[in-house]
């Protein structure tokens, strides 16, 4: 596989409705549409960044750069026999793992094209269908997120996660028990808003038969956690911690944790994605996929990966109609069946893009072969 050309489009995607987390609000998707060309078919990847850097240390700015300046070079410079070979060309490069997701699953795209497969095939994936959850935001009274979990219920997702803070936790969980029971698949996602001196107060949601509480503490702590799993019956989720198999691997020693939430772009693509997947596996600690407001292109990536076997936890791969107008991709990502997604099975991710709405929000374009990039 010899890659050609690599193309970049910026595309700002509103957001039907701004979403809120205890790091910020987002009110569109600022990203960055990846395609690498080779022998006439096209892979496309996207990157995940935020145009702030309060999720990680990676924006919108510093992948284009990392991409320009870095990634694409080493690809177009190298020949490859497999996506894994991206990973291990780009694995002397530190962190950034945003940017070499955004270019490596491009690759895994065209790969799983000129072989006539589907990316799922190729990642080794199993699943024809998918079950899937929904991430449902802080607003400004339980009672509306209450009404919001009303509509998610009725269309048949699977998990609920729910974004909580310090003074929107514990009322929140509670409103949401009192008003579905308990069972309801519920989940608290704290993107590390709380400290161990909040203990009793973390201690508190035990009483509520979560199926997880994701990243309490820092983003960047695995010794803190295990100190708090070890005090609680209800198990630990970790995210914004783990950026790599090594982190997963001391995570689960240390038992930091006991469910891993894999995101693609924060692992550093789809070859890092496997490798957490099959030492959870191994260590049976489950997994699941989380959501980064992708469009149809990243979310096809998730329906992918969330195909393996350990994947056993409903994701955030949420239908495209839950944030956006109009997807880049055509047909949109919808459900099967409430609840659950489809795996495709056509070549590579399964869904065209639609280049008219990419075309509409578009807000920049560059072009790169081996004439116009230096090593």
């Amino acid at each position: 596989m010899k890659i050609e050309k690599v193309e970049i489009k910026r595309l700002h995607l509103p957001l039907k409705e701004a979403f809120v987390a205890s790091i910020g609000q987002q009110t569109k998707r600022d990203f960055l549409l990846v395609s690498v060309h080779s022998e006439g078919e096209v892979g496309y990847g996207e990157s995940v960044a935020m145009p702030t850097p309060f999720y990680n240390e990676e924006t919108t700015e510093t992948v284009l750069y990392m991409l320009e300046t870095f990634l694409i070079p080493i690809l177009l410079n190298n020949p490859i026999e497999s996506p894994e070979d991206v990973a291990r060309l780009f694995a002397p490069i530190r962190r950034n793992q945003m940017a070499k997701a955004a270019l490596e699953g491009a690759v895994w795209d065209l790969y799983a094209k000129q072989k006539g497969i589907s990316l799922a095939h190729a990642l080794g994936g199993t699943r024809k269908e998918i079950e899937v959850g929904v991430s449902v935001g802080i607003e400004k009274s339980v009672e509306e997120v209450v009404h919001k979990v009303e509509g998610f219920v009725a269309d048949g997702y699977k998990k609920i996660k729910v974004k909580i803070k310090p003074g929107f936790d514990i009322a929140l969980i509670e409103g949401l028990r009192k008003r579905f029971g308990d069972s309801l698949p519920l989940m608290a996602d704290a993107n590390s808003a709380y400290s161990l001196d909040q203990l009793d107060l973390i201690k508190e949601l035990d009483n509520y038969n979560l199926i997880m509480i994701e990243q309490p503490l820092a983003h960047d702590d695995i010794v803190d956690h295990a100190r708090l799993q070890h005090q609680m019956k209800t198990p630990i989720c970790l995210d914004e911690s783990i950026h790599t198999y090594e982190d997963a691997r001391r995570a689960i020693e240390l038992g930091s944790c006991k469910i891993i939430n894999i995101k693609v772009g924060r692992v550093g693509g789809l070859t890092e994605s496997k490798k957490l997947h099959d030492l959870c596996l191994a260590h049976d600690v489950p997994v699941w996929c989380g959501g980064m407001f992708e469009s149809g292109v990243g979310r096809a990536h998730n329906i992918a990966i969330t195909s393996l076997a350990n994947f056993t936890i409903p994701g955030d791969t949420a239908t495209s109609s839950r944030y956006w107008e109009q997807d880049i991709v055509t047909p949109g990502v919808e459900f099967a069946k409430p609840g659950i997604l489809a795996v495709p099975e056509g070549p590579g991710i399964g869904y065209e893009i639609n280049w008219d709405v990419v075309k509409s929000l578009q807000v920049m374009e560059k072009s790169y072969e081996q004439t116009n990039v230096t090593t």
